[in-house]
Protein backbone atom coordinates (compact mmCIF):
# COMPACT_ATOMS: atom_id res chain seq x y z
CA UNK A 1 0.00 0.00 0.00
CA UNK A 2 1.75 3.52 -1.21
CA UNK A 3 1.67 6.47 1.17
CA UNK A 4 -1.80 8.39 -0.65
CA UNK A 5 -3.70 4.56 -0.07
CA UNK A 6 -2.68 4.50 3.40
CA UNK A 7 -4.15 8.41 4.20
CA UNK A 8 -7.29 7.62 1.98
CA UNK A 9 -7.88 4.55 4.19
CA UNK A 10 -6.99 6.55 7.24
CA UNK A 11 -9.38 9.63 6.36
CA UNK A 12 -12.36 6.97 5.75
CA UNK A 13 -11.96 5.00 8.97
CA UNK A 14 -12.02 8.07 11.03
CA UNK A 15 -14.93 9.31 8.60
CA UNK A 16 -16.61 6.62 9.57
CA UNK A 17 -15.57 6.70 13.24
CA UNK A 18 -17.27 10.08 13.26
CA UNK A 19 -20.68 9.12 11.70
CA UNK A 20 -20.50 6.24 14.35
CA UNK A 21 -19.59 8.83 17.18
CA UNK A 22 -23.07 11.03 16.52
CA UNK A 23 -25.94 10.79 18.87
CA UNK A 24 -28.37 9.18 17.26
CA UNK A 25 -30.89 11.89 18.56
CA UNK A 26 -28.91 14.77 17.24
CA UNK A 27 -28.59 12.39 13.14
CA UNK A 28 -31.29 14.76 11.59
CA UNK A 29 -31.28 18.16 13.44
CA UNK A 30 -34.62 17.96 13.99
CA UNK A 31 -36.95 17.85 17.06
CA UNK A 32 -38.76 15.27 15.78
CA UNK A 33 -36.69 11.91 16.35
CA UNK A 34 -37.30 12.97 20.63
CA UNK A 35 -40.25 11.90 22.89
CA UNK A 36 -40.90 13.45 26.37
CA UNK A 37 -43.57 12.51 28.91
CA UNK A 38 -46.42 14.98 28.80
CA UNK A 39 -47.64 16.27 32.48
CA UNK A 40 -50.27 13.30 33.00
CA UNK A 41 -47.18 10.87 32.26
CA UNK A 42 -47.66 9.82 29.25
CA UNK A 43 -44.53 9.63 26.25
CA UNK A 44 -45.23 11.65 23.32
CA UNK A 45 -43.24 11.94 19.84
CA UNK A 46 -42.46 15.40 19.29
CA UNK A 47 -43.76 14.56 15.67
CA UNK A 48 -46.72 15.52 17.16
CA UNK A 49 -45.35 19.20 16.39
CA UNK A 50 -44.26 18.36 12.47
CA UNK A 51 -45.79 21.13 10.55
CA UNK A 52 -46.03 23.57 13.48
CA UNK A 53 -44.52 26.14 14.90
CA UNK A 54 -43.34 25.65 18.96
CA UNK A 55 -41.99 27.43 21.61
CA UNK A 56 -40.36 25.32 24.01
CA UNK A 57 -39.96 27.28 27.21
CA UNK A 58 -39.06 25.62 30.73
CA UNK A 59 -41.36 27.08 33.40
CA UNK A 60 -41.73 27.64 37.06
CA UNK A 61 -44.81 28.27 39.30
CA UNK A 62 -42.98 30.71 41.96
CA UNK A 63 -41.17 32.51 39.35
CA UNK A 64 -41.05 36.49 38.90
CA UNK A 65 -41.38 35.75 35.09
CA UNK A 66 -44.36 33.23 35.54
CA UNK A 67 -47.29 35.78 35.20
CA UNK A 68 -45.79 37.63 31.89
CA UNK A 69 -45.17 33.97 30.59
CA UNK A 70 -48.25 32.32 31.01
CA UNK A 71 -50.50 35.82 29.78
CA UNK A 72 -48.37 36.06 26.96
CA UNK A 73 -48.65 32.32 25.96
CA UNK A 74 -52.51 32.20 26.06
CA UNK A 75 -52.52 35.49 24.30
CA UNK A 76 -50.41 33.81 21.22
CA UNK A 77 -52.20 30.74 21.57
CA UNK A 78 -55.59 32.66 21.11
CA UNK A 79 -53.79 34.27 17.80
CA UNK A 80 -52.25 31.39 16.33
CA UNK A 81 -53.14 28.66 17.44
CA UNK A 82 -55.38 27.25 14.44
CA UNK A 83 -52.75 28.38 11.71
CA UNK A 84 -50.22 25.81 13.81
CA UNK A 85 -48.87 27.52 16.59
CA UNK A 86 -47.98 25.69 19.93
CA UNK A 87 -46.43 26.41 23.26
CA UNK A 88 -44.44 23.63 24.71
CA UNK A 89 -44.26 23.74 28.63
CA UNK A 90 -41.46 21.69 30.39
CA UNK A 91 -41.06 22.38 34.59
CA UNK A 92 -38.06 22.80 35.71
CA UNK A 93 -37.30 23.21 39.51
CA UNK A 94 -33.46 23.71 38.86
CA UNK A 95 -33.94 27.18 39.50
CA UNK A 96 -33.87 28.71 43.42
CA UNK A 97 -36.52 25.40 43.90
CA UNK A 98 -39.36 27.70 42.08
CA UNK A 99 -41.40 24.85 40.50
CA UNK A 100 -41.12 22.08 43.89
CA UNK A 101 -45.05 20.78 43.38
CA UNK A 102 -46.21 17.72 41.49
CA UNK A 103 -47.58 17.26 38.20
CA UNK A 104 -50.99 17.82 39.20
CA UNK A 105 -50.84 20.66 40.91
CA UNK A 106 -48.43 22.03 38.41
CA UNK A 107 -51.13 21.78 35.99
CA UNK A 108 -54.36 22.70 38.59
CA UNK A 109 -52.27 25.67 38.96
CA UNK A 110 -51.34 26.67 35.64
CA UNK A 111 -55.55 25.84 34.40
CA UNK A 112 -56.77 28.10 37.40
CA UNK A 113 -54.46 31.15 37.09
CA UNK A 114 -54.58 31.44 33.40
CA UNK A 115 -57.93 29.69 32.27
CA UNK A 116 -55.57 28.23 29.73
CA UNK A 117 -52.64 25.82 29.49
CA UNK A 118 -50.08 25.12 26.95
CA UNK A 119 -48.58 21.68 26.06
CA UNK A 120 -47.08 20.92 29.39
CA UNK A 121 -44.79 17.80 30.01
CA UNK A 122 -42.97 16.21 33.09
CA UNK A 123 -40.41 17.70 35.20
CA UNK A 124 -37.46 17.67 33.82
CA UNK A 125 -33.75 19.12 34.25
CA UNK A 126 -32.39 21.50 31.27
CA UNK A 127 -28.71 21.86 32.59
CA UNK A 128 -26.31 19.30 33.93
CA UNK A 129 -25.78 15.44 34.12
CA UNK A 130 -29.46 14.88 33.76
CA UNK A 131 -30.27 17.38 31.36
CA UNK A 132 -33.71 15.73 28.89
CA UNK A 133 -32.03 14.68 25.52
CA UNK A 134 -34.65 17.38 24.01
CA UNK A 135 -33.51 20.20 25.99
CA UNK A 136 -29.33 19.12 24.97
CA UNK A 137 -30.74 19.18 21.41
CA UNK A 138 -31.96 22.56 21.72
CA UNK A 139 -29.06 23.82 23.74
CA UNK A 140 -27.04 22.32 21.46
CA UNK A 141 -28.60 24.19 18.18
CA UNK A 142 -28.58 27.61 19.59
CA UNK A 143 -26.34 28.12 22.36
CA UNK A 144 -26.09 31.64 23.68
CA UNK A 145 -22.66 33.47 23.32
CA UNK A 146 -21.98 33.00 26.86
CA UNK A 147 -22.91 29.34 27.81
CA UNK A 148 -25.29 26.49 26.36
CA UNK A 149 -26.67 26.64 29.75
CA UNK A 150 -29.72 27.82 30.65
CA UNK A 151 -29.83 30.18 32.94
CA UNK A 152 -33.08 30.57 34.54
CA UNK A 153 -36.80 29.88 34.10
CA UNK A 154 -38.69 30.76 30.85
CA UNK A 155 -35.90 30.24 28.59
CA UNK A 156 -37.36 29.75 25.20
CA UNK A 157 -36.25 28.38 21.77
CA UNK A 158 -38.27 29.08 18.39
CA UNK A 159 -38.69 25.80 16.30
CA UNK A 160 -40.06 25.87 12.66
CA UNK A 161 -42.44 23.64 10.86
CA UNK A 162 -39.99 21.82 9.73
CA UNK A 163 -38.33 20.96 13.55
CA UNK A 164 -35.43 22.93 13.11
CA UNK A 165 -34.44 25.30 16.63
CA UNK A 166 -34.34 28.81 14.63
CA UNK A 167 -34.07 31.36 17.48
CA UNK A 168 -33.11 31.19 21.30
CA UNK A 169 -34.28 33.80 23.92
CA UNK A 170 -33.64 34.77 27.06
CA UNK A 171 -35.80 34.62 30.50
CA UNK A 172 -36.80 38.60 29.87
CA UNK A 173 -37.57 38.35 26.64
CA UNK A 174 -41.54 38.78 26.53
CA UNK A 175 -42.82 35.78 24.69
CA UNK A 176 -45.16 38.78 22.89
CA UNK A 177 -42.34 40.33 21.50
CA UNK A 178 -41.71 36.97 19.50
CA UNK A 179 -45.02 37.53 17.71
CA UNK A 180 -43.91 39.26 14.32
CA UNK A 181 -41.09 36.12 14.09
CA UNK A 182 -43.72 33.40 14.86
CA UNK A 183 -46.24 35.63 12.78
CA UNK A 184 -43.54 34.87 9.70
CA UNK A 185 -42.60 31.22 10.64
CA UNK A 186 -46.34 30.32 10.30
CA UNK A 187 -46.59 32.21 7.13
CA UNK A 188 -42.86 30.83 5.25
Amino acid sequence: MNGRSLIFSILFVFSELKCDDTDENDQHGTIYQFQAKNIDGKMVSMEKYRDKVVLFTNVASYCGYTDSNYNAFKELDGIYREKGFRVAAFPCNQFEKQEPETEGKILDFVKSSYTYAPDMYSKIEVNGQNTHPLWKFLKKERGSSLSADIPWNFSKFLVDKNGHVVGRYSHSVNPIDLEEEISRLLNS
